[in-house]
C-alpha cells in the first residue's frame, strides 16, 4: 500500500492535517516579518550635510514632538542656511544630500544668516550629516551614515540576505534529508532568532551584513520546511492547499510587519521585536510531527506507523488501517527504492526537456525579481510607507487565493501565467508615467499580479518536469529565483541615474518570459503527469499525443 494510497484512505485533509498545515502557516508570519524588515531599517532618510559649528544648538530640534510640524521646521532652518538647492521638482526644492556651501560657518545659529549669501563654492560633508526623524527615528541608513557614497551600502544589504536564501536552499534540503524536516526546521528557527538578535546589535555595517546572511540562510529553511510540512501531510488531491497557505500566510505577515513598524521607528528596536517574534514557534515542539514521508524513506516504519494512526485516529477512520500496516509500507519502501537515481544532466541531455528547463530558468528568476523588487520599494510608491507596504502585503493574500479558481478554470496553468505576467508588466510600464494615488494604484495590481504569477509558477514548474526528475527540476528552478532576489536590491538603486528604470526592467522581463512559455510550453492541466524522460520529451514535442485529459491536481502530486 503507497503512501498516497493510505491518505486516501484515512483523509486527505482532515482535522488533524488541518491542524498541522494551520499552525506551520503562522510559523510563516514571523518568516515573513524578518525578510521583508529591510524595507524600514534600511529605509534611506531625508538628510543633508551636519555644520559642526551648529550641532549643539541643532540637537534641540528633537526635544520637539518628532512628528510635529514644529520639529520639521526647526531642523529645516538648518539645511536652509547651509545646503544649496540642486533641483526643483513638483514646485519643491530639492536640497544636495551631499555638498554644503564651503565658508567658515559662526558659532552662533541664526534664522537671518544664509551661506549662499558669501559663497557658491560646495565641498564635501566634513562634519557628517543631519537626518530628519520625522518619519523614521533612526534606521542603519542613519546610524551608519549610508548615505552619499556609501548609499549602495543599504540595497547591498538584502542582496547578501539573499545570497543567503540562495545558500538555505541548497542546505536546507540537505539537511532535512539527513535529519528530517522536524530538526531542520527548530535548528533554523533558533539560527534565526540569535542572528537576529545580534543583528540588533550591530556595531557597524559589516557585522549587521554578516548578520543579516544568517538570518537568509535560517529563514529560507524555515519557509522551505513548513511548506513540505504543510504539503507532505495532505493527500494527492489536497497537497496544493496545504501550498497555497504557506505563501498567503506570508503576505500577512507583511501586513503585521507594517503595523509593527508604524509604531515602532527606531531600527534596532524593531529588530529586536521581530527576533522574538520566532519564539512562539518553539510552542509547536511538541505538537508537530515528522514528515511521515522522510520516517519512510529513512526505514523507521515503527514512527511512520504511529503518524498514520494519530492521524486517521482523528480523522475518525482508524478502522480503515489495515492490521499490518508496517509490513505493508517496508513492502512498497523496498520496491519503491529501485531504479536509476537522476541529476540535472539527465534533464539537460534532452532536447525538449532542456529547452523547456532554459525558459523556466528564466522565468522564475524575472519572476522573482519583480516581485522582490515591487516589495521592496513598495514603502516609495505612496505618500506614506506604511500605508503602501501594508497594502503591497494585503494584495498578496487575495491574489494567492484566486490562484486556485483560476489555474483550474479554462484559462489553465499556462494562460493564468501569462494573464498575470502580462498585466502585471502593463501596470509596471504605465507606472513610469503615474505619480500620487495613480501611482500607488498601479503598483499594487504589479504586486497582485505577480504575486498570482509566483503561485501558479510552482504548479506548472512540477507539471513540465517528469516524476523521475520532478523535484530536481523544481529545486533548480527555485534555486535559480534566488538570483532574481539578488538582483532585486541591486536594480533599485539604478533608480537613482533614472526613477522609472526599475520598474521598466521588471516589465521587460515579464514580457520576455510571456513569449517564451507562449512560444515552446505547453498548457498542463488536464494532462496525465508524465513519468519519464522520455514521456516527457513525448509531451513537449506534442502536448496532444497519446495522454488522456484528467485532474493533475487531484491524480499527482508535487514533491518539493
Amino acid at each position: 500500500m503507497k503512501y498516497d494510497e493510505v491518505l486516501v484512505l484515512i483523509g486527505e485533509m482532515g482535522p488533524y492535517q488541518i491542524k498541522i498545515m494551520v499552525l506551520v502557516a503562522l510559523a510563516i508570519i514571523p518568516e515573513a516579518l524578518n525578510s521583508m524588515i529591510t524595507v524600514f531599517i534600511s529605509a534611506e532618510m531625508d538628510s543633508w550635510c551636519a555644520v559642526d559649528e551648529w550641532s549643539v544648538s541643532a540637537r534641540n530640534c528633537t526635544a520637539l514632538p518628532l512628528r510635529s510640524p514644529e520639529y520639521t521646521d526647526c531642523i529645516h532652518r538648518y539645511r536652509d542656511a547651509a545646503i544649496p538647492i540642486v533641483d526643483i521638482v513638483d514646485g519643491k526644492q530639492v536640497y544636495d544630500k551631499c555638498e554644503m556651501y564651503d565658508i567658515e560657518y559662526p558659532r552662533e545659529f541664526s534664522e537671518d544668516f544664509f551661506a549662499g549669501e558669501f559663497t557658491n563654492s560646495t565641498r564635501a560633508c566634513e562634519d557628517g550629516w543631519m537626518y530628519d526623524q520625522s518619519q523614521y527615528i533612526s534606521t542603519i541608513s542613519s546610524e551608519f551614515n549610508l548615505v552619499c557614497d556609501r548609499k549602495y551600502l543599504a540595497m547591498t544589504t538584502q542582496s547578501i540576505f539573499y545570497f543567503g536564501y540562495l545558500i538555505g536552499s541548497f542546505l536546507a534540503g540537505s539537511v532535512a534529508d539527513i535529519i528530517g524536516r522536524y530538526y531542520t526546521l527548530f535548528i533554523a528557527v533558533t539560527i534565526d532568532f540569535l542572528a537576529g538578535i545580534a543583528l540588533a546589535f550591530s556595531p557597524n555595517i559589516w557585522f549587521f551584513c554578516i548578520c543579516r546572511f544568517f538570518v537568509g540562510v535560517a529563514n529560507i529553511s524555515i519557509y522551505l520546511m513548513s511548506f513540505v510540512i504543510a504539503t507532505e501531510i495532505m493527500g494527492p488531491s489536497k497537497r496544493h492547499i496545504g501550498g497555497i497557505s504557506t505563501p498567503m500566510t506570508f503576505g500577512f505577515g507583511s501586513v503585521v510587519l507594517a503595523l509593527l513598524a508604524y509604531l515602532i521607528r527606531d531600527w534596532r528596536l524593531l529588530q529586536i521585536v521581530v527576533a522574538c517574534s520566532l519564539l512562539p514557534i518553539y510552542l509547536l515542539i511538541p505538537i508537530l510531527p515528522e514528515s511521515a514521508r522522510w520516517l519512510m524513506a529513512n526505514q523507521k516504519f515503527d514512527k511512520t506507523e504511529k503518524i498514520i494512526r494519530e492521524i486517521a485516529k482523528n480523522n475518525n477512520t482508524s478502522h480503515k488501517l489495515p492490521d499490518n500496516l508496517q509490513e505493508n509500507l517496508m513492502r512498497e519502501h523496498e520496491e519503491g527504492t529501485e531504479g536509476k537515481k537522476y541529476t540535472l544532466l539527465d534533464v539537460l541531455r534532452q532536447p525538449k526537456l532542456r529547452i523547456a528547463a532554459m525558459i523556466l530558468f528564466f522565468v522564475w528568476p524575472a519572476t522573482s525579481l519583480m516581485y522582490f523588487g515591487l516589495s521592496l520599494n513598495s514603502a516609495k510608491f505612496g505618500s506614506n510607507p506604511y500605508v503602501t507596504f501594508f497594502l503591497s502585503g494585503l494584495v498578496e493574500i487575495p491574489a494567492t487565493l484566486l490562484v486556485i479558481p483560476l489555474v483550474s478554470s479554462p484559462l489553465g496553468r499556462k494562460y493564468t501565467i501569462i494573464g498575470s505576467f502580462l498585466v502585471g508588466a502593463i501596470a509596471c510600464f504605465l507606472a513610469t508615467f503615474a505619480s500620487g494615488t495613480l501611482l500607488t494604484t498601479l503598483a499594487m495590481v504589479g504586486k497582485f499580479c505577480i504575486t498570482m504569477e509566483f503561485s501558479a509558477i510552482y504548479l506548472y514548474t512540477a507539471e513540465i518536469y517528469p516524476t523521475t526528475v520532478r523535484s530536481i527540476g523544481i529545486g533548480a528552478s527555485s534555486t535559480a529565483a534566488r538570483i532574481g532576489s539578488i538582483l532585486a536590491p541591486i536594480t533599485l538603486m539604478l533608480a537613482d541615474h533614472w526613477e522609472p528604470l526599475p520598474l521598466v526592467i521588471y516589465g521587460t522581463c515579464a514580457i520576455i518570459g510571456i513569449l517564451l512559455i507562449l512560444i515552446a510550453l505547453p498548457e498542463t492541466k488536464g494532462k496525465i503527469l508524465t513519468a519519464t524522460l522520455e514521456e516527457g520529451e513525448a509531451f513537449l514535442a506534442d502536448p496532444n499525443s497519446k495522454y488522456a485529459p484528467v485532474d493533475v491536481m487531484e491524480k499527482n502530486e508535487v514533491k518539493l
